[in-house]
């Protein structure tokens, strides 16, 4: 079994910790569900229409005297399987394409869950850090069991006993409150014939941490981009690498900042995101070596993972 060591690594286990390249920013160019690709192109080339000068904007956002900045898609094929890669990937090239964006790299959404043998998603998990709130008595389990995680203190049960007088309703509370609470409680996973099923939201925290150059295996990079053309793609989702790299001249996959722009039904997802992100321990070799090489650069980074995260909803 794969151990949380293997990603988020101790100093102790893996004294060396390989850097990666690291682009200025990596704009991701939206999320689509099986029912996008199915009202065909169309529904694509108006999806990237939308974005393009968002993009733009992002893009011109960068003050680097040389920027390096990247594009991705990632593409669901954990909660559905449709269609096949080449066939896929080339119509998101083509509607990108008509809008005069470029895709430099294309992800599966399995490969934040796993890539190969590696357990992805099972190790980052294993290095969120719960926060018991105040006055927690142990009758809510951790997330690593219940499979659910929150950002502050959940209201209790109000459920008495036959012999025993009715319990006052406590309302929830936000950790970080400013003013008023804005709870949430993500669900992480839950169990399907068997077998853990993981959320669009911890996947997509996985996707972050991903793009933001902070997982490692045994201190080596996981999930390298692999060049190919979209016509060279396999025929079968589980053949596809997790990253492909599509165009041969792009800025670095993995980036100082993410910046997403995405529709606006997927606001309460990312918001989840957040949630998740906050109460992860990054590996501390990796985060070092990223804040290390952005002051080499003159960047001011923030420490907080969450806030080199930006988005646009549209």
């Amino acid at each position: 079994m794969t151990t949380a060591d293997d990603v988020f690594t101790e100093v102790s286990a893996v004294p060396a910790v390989r850097s990666v390249a690291l682009s200025h920013l990596s704009i991701e160019l939206g999320h689509l569900y099986m029912d996008d690709y199915r009202l065909g192109p169309q529904r694509l080339r108006e999806h990237f229409g939308r974005v393009a000068p968002w993009v733009r904007v992002a893009a011109g956002q960068v003050t680097a005297a040389r920027p390096r900045i990247s594009t991705c898609f990632l593409v669901d094929d954990y909660f559905t399987r449709f269609s096949t890669p080449r066939e896929v990937v080339t119509a998101l090239v083509d509607a990108a394409g008509a809008s005069g964006l470029e895709i430099d790299y294309v992800a599966r959404e399995s490969g934040c869950a796993r890539v190969g043998d590696l357990d992805l998603a099972s190790v980052v998990q294993a290095h969120i850090v719960d926060e018991p709130p105040e006055g927690a008595n142990g009758g809510r389990p951790p997330a690593s069991v219940s499979g659910w995680l929150t950002n502050g203190e959940r209201s209790p049960s109000t459920a008495a006993s036959a012999m025993s007088a009715p319990r006052q309703w406590v309302p929830p509370r936000e950790s970080a409150i400013r003013n008023h609470s804005i709870f949430v409680d993500v669900e992480l996973w839950n169990v399907e014939n068997g077998e853990r099923k993981w959320s669009c939201p911890f996947l997509a925290a996985v996707w972050q941490l991903q793009r933001l150059g902070l997982l490692r295996h045994l201190g080596e990079p996981v999930a390298e981009p692999v060049p190919a053309r979209p016509g060279e793609l396999p025929e079968q989702w589980d053949a596809m690498p997790a990253v492909v790299r599509l165009n041969p001249k792009a800025a670095a996959f993995r980036a100082y900042r993410t910046f997403n722009v995405l529709d606006r039904r997927f606001l309460a997802i990312e918001h989840a995101v957040r949630t998740i992100l906050s109460q992860v321990a990054a590996d501390p070799l990796a985060a070092g070596q990223v804040l290390e090489r952005a002051g080499a650069e003159g960047l001011d980074l923030p420490d907080e993972t969450i806030e080199r995260i930006g988005y646009l909803f549209v």
